[in-house]
């Protein structure tokens, strides 16, 4: 379970309570605009389409509130407000809506992004999905699923081999040709591939029903919370040369450490 040695047991908790009121925020400003009539979407690019709601911000302001109120010496790394500087050495990582494209287009795979760092990365995340009712935690001693079915943990499986694995990424069209040309040379080999499915990848990936998730073109607030739930269940996420992804790029994700270094092997010629 990921943890550091400086975080007491009061400490933790505070953060963990705090992660879970953000949520809990979150969860209240989003809904009513899920699959309503007339949510207008922004794009935030001047080429391509970069969407933002007016719930993507509403819920990062409702997150903010909450940090303010309750750990007001942390730092901030937002998506749609930008960073705030702290003074206690974390920072709290926000992707109010991770999957704004199938936000607006109303599929069920975007989910809230919440995660807490240190200079050495992520230690702590929430992947919450408001309208399945699913939050998938990760970190300080937790690794865990509350939903539908109840409470339960979350730990990645095992897979014997890459032709045997299940991969998911969200765009099949992921990053830059030299990517693509990667992401491809391990979709050839593996046994099913599925797209589309934003953060919500990451959570099944945590939850053992699939094995691997590549990605690229990511900003650090796409990645934290995944990386911190995964890695609390017992997966691997680095970069597509095994460093650290904390900080955006290009993501591996995998639920053992046989198939990671399968994968590694073939993304380091791109």
């Amino acid at each position: 379970m990921l943890t550091r040695a400086y975080i007491s047991a009061a400490m933790a908790a505070d953060l963990m309570a705090t992660a879970h009121a953000m949520a809990d925020a979150a969860r209240r400003v989003i809904l009513p605009y899920f699959r309503s009539s007339g949510l207008a979407a922004e794009n935030k690019l001047a080429a391509g389409f970069d969407p933002v709601t007016e719930a993507d911000r509403a819920a990062e302001a409702a997150m903010r509130e909450i940090i303010a109120a309750h750990r007001p010496e942390d730092g901030i790394l937002g998506e749609e407000f930008g960073p705030k500087t702290g003074a206690s050495g974390l920072t709290w990582v926000l992707d109010p809506i991770d999957g704004t494209r199938g936000f607006i287009s109303g599929t069920p795979t975007w989910g809230v992004l919440i995660a807490v760092a240190d200079r050495d990365g992520p230690f702590y995340g929430i992947i919450d999905q408001p309208y399945i009712g699913e939050r998938f935690e990760g970190g300080l001693g937790r690794a865990q699923l509350e939903g539908p079915h109840g409470l339960r943990s979350l730990a990645t499986r095992t897979s014997d081999a890459l032709s045997q694995a299940t991969l998911f990424t969200t765009f099949p069209e992921v990053g830059d040709t030299t990517d693509r040309d990667g992401f491809n040379r391990v979709r050839d080999r593996v046994q099913l591939t599925r797209y589309g499915t934003d953060c919500y990848a990451y959570a099944l990936l945590a939850a053992g029903q699939i094995d691997l998730v590549i990605e690229a073109g990511l900003n650090a607030y796409d990645i934290a919370a995944p990386i911190a739930v995964i890695e609390a269940a017992g997966g691997i996420v680095t970069d597509w040369r095994g460093g650290p992804v904390h900080a955006g790029g290009r993501a591996v994700a995998a639920g053992c450490a046989q198939l990671h270094a399968e994968c590694l092997k073939i993304l380091s010629d791109f």
